[in-house]
């Protein structure tokens, strides 16, 4: 049974792309807003000239566009991608195209399955998905696209796991969406899912919080006031500061409340400061990884780093934490493989594995 947040995250989600399980490549027109103007109005011409059915005059479109000169990446991107558009449209009437155009589904399975080509794959999927054929259509995209599931395929497949109730899929086409494409929505999915897991430590919840507020995905005010309120909880003063300051910034935070947990944090990180020598000099493992933690909060990485390296070698009595703390610090260090590697060897705990599965993600889409 899939759990009730990744099933909120998954229907928030597929609420937003409700129209992608039927949209085909074959009458996806292509967007040339990625080239220059003087690209872009050539491959325009292209697109109403297929759309309308004149293949010929999208093909000579399309090499007025060729011609112009100085060509830049994203001019080169568009054409290839109008390109593929007036394929597909020549495509359209024939084969399993042509049968997927007519609505037999069933007869776009049979005559797709063991075929290689993009366009028929996804046409093959979707087809599972209109014949209602969930978990028929879950399994085949991920025995068939793997790796190489671009974003509306992956969407399928989280509709598709969606509706079958197959809550490992839904998760892996989730992860995977956040890493090819990035985006603040995918995140923000992908972090409410983990919000959810059972038995979250406050030092666990503060983590998915600053992966909010680092991917973009954190939310209102209340969200921000809830991220301050945790790193001031857990002895992070500085990092509270820095999050109702940022909060201001946005014009999401204000008022008395507000004015008093900023100068609760700002009291703390003073008597923090004063406290952080005694904490060096006591030679204390776990003491040293959570002041390395707090110089994080207050972007003074390479000393953190440094602070945790020694605390881990003093010895720890919470390894997982540690390790997770050693992966922040080499990521605000620009060490990303070094954090990677720090975050995957989180262990023990499966709510520590969550979350230091979380920042590896992070560490390596970024």
């Amino acid at each position: 049974m899939l759990s009730k947040s990744l099933r909120a995250a998954a229907a928030a989600l597929l609420l937003s792309t409700a129209t992608v399980g039927v949209t085909t490549l074959a009458t996806t027109v292509p967007a040339a807003a990625a080239a220059r103007a003087s690209v872009a109005k050539f491959l325009n011409e292209a697109i109403r000239a297929a759309s309308a059915g004149n293949l010929s005059a999208a093909r000579s479109s399309v090499s007025q566009a060729e011609g112009v000169g100085g060509l830049t990446e994203g001019d080169r991107a568009a054409i290839e991608q109008v390109k593929n558009y007036i394929a597909q449209k020549s495509n359209a009437t024939s084969g399993v195209a042509g049968l997927y155009t007519a609505g037999k589904y069933s007869e776009v399975i049979a005559a797709g399955r063991g075929k290689g080509d993009a366009q028929t794959m996804q046409l093959v999927a979707q087809s599972y998905y209109l014949t209602r054929q969930f978990g028929e259509c879950t399994r085949y995209i991920r025995n068939n696209f793997g790796n190489g599931a671009g974003e509306q395929i992956l969407q399928l497949q989280m509709r598709c796991a969606y509706e079958s109730q197959d809550n490992e899929s839904m998760r892996m086409a989730l992860e995977q969406l956040v890493q090819r494409t990035n985006k603040p929505e995918y995140w923000s999915q992908l972090l409410q899912t983990a919000e959810g897991t059972k038995g979250l430590s406050d030092h666990e919840t503060l983590d998915i919080y600053r992966l909010k507020l680092l991917t973009g995905s954190l939310k209102g005010a209340d969200e921000y006031m809830l991220l301050a309120q945790l790193a001031l909880q857990m002895g992070f003063a500085a990092e509270s500061q820095s999050v109702i300051q940022k909060g201001i910034q946005a014009k999401l935070l204000a008022g008395d409340r507000v004015n008093r947990l900023l100068a609760m944090a700002g009291g703390q990180a003073g008597q923090n400061a004063a406290k952080a020598g005694a904490v060096m000099a006591s030679g204390n493992g776990d003491a040293l990884v959570k002041l390395g933690e707090d110089l994080w909060g207050q972007s003074k990485f390479p000393d953190a780093l440094s602070l945790i390296q020694k605390g881990i070698a003093k010895g720890v009595t919470d390894k997982a934490n540690a390790q997770t703390r050693l992966g922040m610090a080499y990521l605000g260090a620009g060490q990303k493989d070094s954090a990677a590697r720090a975050f995957s060897s989180v262990d023990g705990d499966p709510k520590a594995k969550v979350v230091g599965h979380l920042w590896e993600i992070y560490a390596r889409t970024h």
